[in-house]
């Protein structure tokens, strides 16, 4: 998306339009126990009416305390200089009485986490309409109708109902669009939206993204857009700027900047993100520097292989002015020799170590059928009672081969989690059948479920919560083989390789969990998880809390895991990249039924269900031509509850083809009776 102003500026040549929102050389500094801790370290930002501006870099690199200092929001441990100018107001030094002034009606925030912004106690109506009236002479029944004008403008259904609700009756995505529509109450001149669609489902993702096109378009605020997510910023802005180290290193526009990155840290950011035909990716060496002990010189060299003593002898100054600047002495070098991420970070491709077998020649692994999970629903305070029941699994099949990578996809509340905690517990499922490497579980003894759980382990989201922090990592990673009944001697021998196998040093088996960054963890808990030699390996949204360069690096580690040792996975994750890059097979999961699995090559290409279709539609691609030409298929609202067991086909409520594409008759199959098979839909797409 170009804000329409954007579109207009550029065609007919004029740049000259005083902008909205400027920074100018805006330091932070936060009070810490060893003196000043910087943050932000001489920024310089404009934004003009109707543009986007992307704002991208590592997590610690400033993005967030820059969009906090430009509404006056950092706390008071925050010593702030420069200038924060929107239109001929400053926010610098401004009192609060102009600062509440400013706010909601110049300038407006999306904060990330939307429940966490919004006051549990008032109706999300009346937080809406009191946006209002603070800022316009209107009475309180024309705020009312107002906020329920605004809520109808973001798209939520039925929205006079909904403004009399609170905001935990709100799911993540409306409690997000209430959010917009707060900020865009008074018609400001600029929003800021910091990480808007973070933790959020890829459906409820474009849903989100959409409504911020349509409230700037009604607005036309420019739109300050804070985001890790790379496709996010490629479909949506019109410029972006590259922050590391408290600094911006490059800005140009989106593009061209996708196109032609000059600064070797921006080429690594790009490298990193999963695309279709990258068998490996290429991560940054090295992480972020402390910005209390920043290097002479400049603050990426030690990560940079192009760096040499000039890089060392000062930090870079950004040349090149508004239109494609980096602040980089080896920019030239990096255009002259059209060097790509790769070259310049190469990473190492693992070497093909097994023979190919085909499919059906691998022993299986794990096999689901019909798997089902109810959870009771209790009603009465004294005596409590059964009065109904959660549908959380209804229907699941999966079928993993060794050496195989099976991805298991779908929204929130789909059931994924439910499913691999059946899987692991090993007991008599409810309903349906588990057969883990040959054995069937309904008839494994307690001797015989405790050998074979050893086959079988996760890896999960948080590696932080998922490893004592009173443990030394070496207690950590042969805590499995002691459960296992190994001695001390056996399982201290097998943690220095263990170590060594995920990319760490041996040496730090005698350091604890807090010493390490996220990405080390992560592999720690890797070590931990192969330290009984699984077959089967559980990665539950492995990846999702990293940062993108980190994240390459644990996914190139997967794979060469998986290559060297014949491990399978079962790959949970809501990041259909990071899917399509990992995973031999996709599953896809709706309201606890599997609605469609396959190659995942073809399942990508050939999307048959309409589910299937729309998840693919909303996966946004790092490259704005493509992103901005690409056909999206929004869904409407919400998945519906599991407590209601949907006769006939559970997704048709959703369904662009079952709202505009069927006869009557079809309409009635679809209400009636209960797909399955391979794709489950009445009317698959051929």
């Amino acid at each position: 998306m170009t804000g329409p102003y954007a579109e207009a500026r550029a065609e007919a040549g004029v740049e000259t339009e005083a902008p909205v929102l400027a920074l100018r050389d805006l330091r932070v500094d936060f009070t810490g126990p060893d003196g000043p801790l910087p943050a932000v370290r001489g920024v310089d930002l404009a934004l003009r009416r109707g543009e986007v501006l992307g704002l991208v870099g590592e997590s610690g690199s400033g993005k967030s305390t820059v969009a906090l200092a430009a509404m006056g929001l950092l706390p008071r441990t925050a010593r702030v200089g420069g200038s924060v100018r929107v239109g001929g107001d400053e926010v610098l030094g401004a009192g609060e009485r102009e600062l509440a002034a400013l706010r909601g009606r110049r300038m407006a925030m999306v904060f990330q986490d939307p429940l966490s912004a919004l006051t549990p106690v008032h109706r999300v109506g009346d937080q809406i309409a009191e946006a209002v009236r603070i800022h316009q002479d209107v009475g309180r029944e024309h705020a009312r109708r107002r906020a329920v004008e605004l809520l109808d403008l973001v798209g939520i259904p039925d929205p006079g109902h909904r403004a009399r609700a609170y905001p935990h009756e709100f799911s993540g995505g409306m409690r997000q669009r209430a959010m917009i529509a707060m900020a865009v109450a008074n018609d400001p001149d600029v929003i800021l939206a910091d990480e808007p669609t973070t933790a959020l489902d890829v459906t409820v993702q474009a849903q989100i993204l959409d409504v911020l096109r349509t409230a700037q378009r009604e607005t036309g605020a420019a739109l300050l857009l804070v985001s890790h997510d790379l496709g996010v910023i490629a479909g949506m802005a019109d410029r972006v700027a590259v922050m590391y180290a408290g600094r911006v290193v490059e800005s140009a526009p989106a593009p061209e900047l996708f196109a032609a990155p000059r600064m070797p840290y921006t080429l690594g950011l790009l490298g990193a993100v999963p695309r279709p035909g990258a068998r490996v990716l290429t991560p940054v060496p090295g992480t972020p520097p402390e910005l209390r002990l920043l290097p002479r010189g400049c603050p990426f060299a030690p990560r940079c292989p192009l760096a040499d003593d000039a890089c060392r002898a000062a930090e870079p100054e950004p040349v090149g002015g508004e239109g494609h600047s980096v602040a980089c002495v080896k920019a030239n070098e990096v255009v002259a020799r059209g060097l790509t991420a790769p070259e310049l970070f190469p990473a190492d491709v693992p070497a093909a170590v097994r023979e190919e077998v085909p499919r059906d020649g691998l022993p299986a692994v794990l096999r689901v059928e019909g798997l089902a999970k109810t959870f009771p629903v209790l009603k009465g305070a004294a005596l409590r009672r059964r009065g109904g029941s959660v549908y959380a699994v209804d229907g699941v099949d999966l079928d993993i081969r060794r050496g195989e990578t099976l991805g298991l996809v779908g929204e929130s509340g789909s059931g994924k989690s439910t499913t691999l905690l059946e899987i692991l517990r090993l007991a008599s499922p409810e309903a349906g059948e588990v057969e883990l490497l040959g054995h069937d579980v309904r008839g494994l003894t307690k001797r015989q479920a405790r050998e074979l759980r050893g086959s079988v382990q996760i890896v999960f989201q948080d590696p932080m919560a998922s490893l004592d922090p009173r443990m030394t990592v070496g207690d950590i990673v042969a805590e499995p083989l002691r459960a296992q009944g190994a001695d001390r001697g056996t399982a201290a021998r097998r943690v220095p390789e263990l170590l060594r196998l995920v990319g760490l040093e041996a040496a730090h088996a005698a350091r604890f969990p807090h010493e390490f960054s996220g990405g080390q963890r992560q592999r720690i808990g890797i070590a931990r998880a192969l330290s009984v030699e699984p077959e089967l390996l559980v990665l539950d949204e492995p990846v999702s809390a990293l940062d993108v360069s980190v994240q390459a690096g644990v996914l190139n580690l997967l794979r060469r895991l998986k290559d060297e040792l014949g491990l399978a996975y079962l790959f949970v994750s809501h990041d259909l990249s990071v899917i399509r890059h990992v995973a031999d097979r996709v599953s896809v999961m709706y309201l606890g039924r599997t609605v469609e699995s396959g190659p995942v090559e073809e399942v990508f290409a050939r999307p048959r269900h309409p589910y299937t279709r729309a998840l693919l539609s909303a996966v946004p691609v790092p490259d704005p031509v493509v992103e901005r030409g690409r056909e999206r298929v929004l869904l409407a609202g919400d998945p519906p509850s599991p407590v209601v067991r949907a006769e006939g086909c559970g997704f048709r409520g959703r369904c662009p083809l079952y709202a505009t594409g069927l006869a009557p008759e079809g309409r009635s199959r679809c209400e009636r009776e209960r797909p399955s098979g391979a794709v489950a839909c009445h009317f698959p797409q051929s």
